[in-house]
């Protein structure tokens, strides 16, 4: 069922709840060998969201989320927005003088990472941390936590490029996400049938149509690994592997896609891609309005 049939008023999570109670066992997500179905994905952010919910996580929460493209740092982000809070993605890979500004304009005092990237987050002795892939979180519920979370509530904070100056904060909540999905809707249709991938930083605001343009529709996200996403021939690789239907990239990602294409023996066939949508200005909660 495609986002324009979901009421403006329906929080990001909420959408994505719907899709796991009407397609349970439809693929959700995946990275490498690893997927999850909507049902996995679903129970998993739900048991880390009641364990954020008794850390203090509430509606309009800031939390950090600092990991490495995976399937665990997706449902790291899902669970901050299921216990209220709302994310502020840390890309690991990010300068450390830039990561160390945006937990401290951020005002976050707790993060979510994974034991091997613990070490690059700045000041970390003074947070409280929380490494998903050390967690035992068997105890935990896995039903959908009873948060009252509004239409307006923050979900994320994306810190800009800085081109003019220190990175600023972005803050965006459900209906700025839920206005793009919905407008763009009958533009392209999309649904339970499409395969996107998550290409670019989790952190770069155009991260934010990929992940919930696969998840509150209804598709399957595909985590593209960093190594990857840097070649070209690897990636078109992956595109007829996992038969990618929505394909986002900035023009110069897609010149060198095209030119992959171009130097490869099969040229373009075996691609399933029915949509490719190029950054020009980033198609941007930010930009949609009433």
């Amino acid at each position: 069922q495609a986002s324009g049939h979901f009421p403006a008023s329906h929080p990001l999570h909420c959408r994505i709840e719907q899709h796991a109670r009407r397609q349970a066992h439809a693929p959700a997500l995946g990275c490498g060998a690893q997927s999850l179905s909507y049902g996995e994905l679903n129970a998993q952010a739900n048991r880390l969201a009641h364990r954020l919910i008794v850390l203090g996580v509430r509606p309009e929460s800031r939390v950090g989320i600092a990991m490495s493209r995976s399937v665990e740092m997706v449902v790291g982000l899902l669970a901050i927005l299921k216990a209220g809070g709302a994310y502020v993605p840390l890309d690991p890979d990010y300068p450390a003088d830039r990561l160390a500004h945006m937990v401290e304009d951020s005002g976050i005092a707790l993060v979510l990472t994974q034991a091997a990237v613990r070490t690059r987050i700045p000041g970390a002795d003074r947070l409280q941390i929380l490494e998903v892939d050390t967690l035992d979180l068997s105890a935990e519920s896995d039903a959908d936590p009873q948060v009252q979370v509004s239409a307006d509530s923050l979900a994320y904070v994306i810190y800009t490029s800085g081109s003019t100056g220190r990175p600023k904060g972005a803050q965006l909540s459900h209906r700025n996400v839920a206005r793009l999905l919905d407008a763009t809707d009958a533009w392209f249709g999309f649904g339970p049938d499409d395969v996107w991938t998550l290409f670019h930083s989790y952190a770069f605001d155009f991260s934010v149509w990929e992940i919930f343009g696969a998840l509150c529709t209804g598709g399957r996200l595909v985590v593209v690994p960093y190594w990857v996403s840097r070649s070209p021939q690897d990636f078109l690789a992956l595109l007829r592997a996992e038969r990618v239907t929505v394909l986002n990239q900035t023009p110069s990602a897609f010149g060198q896609l095209v030119h992959a294409v171009e130097q490869d023996e099969e040229g373009g066939s075996g691609l399933a891609l029915r949509k490719v949508c190029l950054l020009y200005t980033s198609p941007s909660p930010r930009d949609v309005e009433e």
